[in-house]
Order: C-alpha cells, then sequence, then structure tokens
C-alpha cells in the first residue's frame, strides 16, 4: 500500500508542481487567455497561488523523502486540498465547471488521510 500511496503523491505533486510553475513563470495576460478564471484575480495573486502550489508539491515529496519531518507531508496534502477547495468555490461563484479543481482536491484529501493512515 505504501508504494500506491508514493506513486499517487510523486504524481500528484508533479502535477502541481507543473501548474504552479506555470503560474509563477508565465505572463498574467497569457494565461488569462486560456483559462477565464484568471481574470478574477490580480497578477500578484496569481503568482502567489502559483507558488503556494509549487511549495504544496515540494512539501507532499520532500519530508517524507528524507525523514525529516515526515509530518509535513499530510500537511502539505491538505494545504493542497483547501486550495482546492477555494477553486471550487471560485468556480461554482463564476458558474464555471468545476473540473478539475474537485477531482484534485478529493485526491489531496485521500493523499493526506493515506499518509495519516499507512505511514
Amino acid at each position: 500500500m505504501i508504494i500506491a500511496l508514493w506513486i499517487a503523491t510523486i504524481v500528484f505533486a508533479a502535477m502541481f508542481a507543473m501548474a504552479g510553475t506555470m503560474k509563477v513563470i508565465t505572463p498574467y495576460g497569457q494565461i488569462r487567455e486560456k483559462m477565464a478564471w484568471v481574470e478574477t484575480v490580480t497578477p500578484p495573486q496569481l503568482k502567489s497561488i502559483g507558488a503556494v502550489e509549487v511549495l504544496g508539491a515540494i512539501g507532499m515529496v520532500l519530508p517524507a523523502a528524507t525523514g525529516i519531518a515526515p509530518w509535513l507531508t499530510p500537511l502539505a496534502a491538505l494545504g493542497l486540498f483547501v486550495t482546492m477547495v477555494a477553486a471550487v468555490g471560485l468556480h461554482v461563484r463564476r458558474k464555471e465547471s468545476v473540473m478539475p479543481s474537485l477531482p484534485l482536491g478529493i485526491v489531496a484529501l485521500a493523499i493526506a488521510v493515506g499518509w495519516l493512515v499507512f505511514a
């Protein structure tokens, strides 16, 4: 079971690291052209969202992998869950689809629980 948990954690962290990096390094206007929801946040807010996603991804892998403060791994997953709850709220307010925010939030919660139960 721990191998499956590691695989899920690494895949999930990679997805968030890529999405967060894109939000941090891509100019605001280019992102706004592809994602309508971006118009509801300012450029600094978008960069902050991206930074939270990158830090959450790092926090999901690094503590457990190094054995240094491994209790941070489920907390990082819970932090990404909260981020996705906020994303679902934003999309609901804008009357947009909650995909992929909702399933990503559910997976983040499942990974957090998995680390609490199995690690």
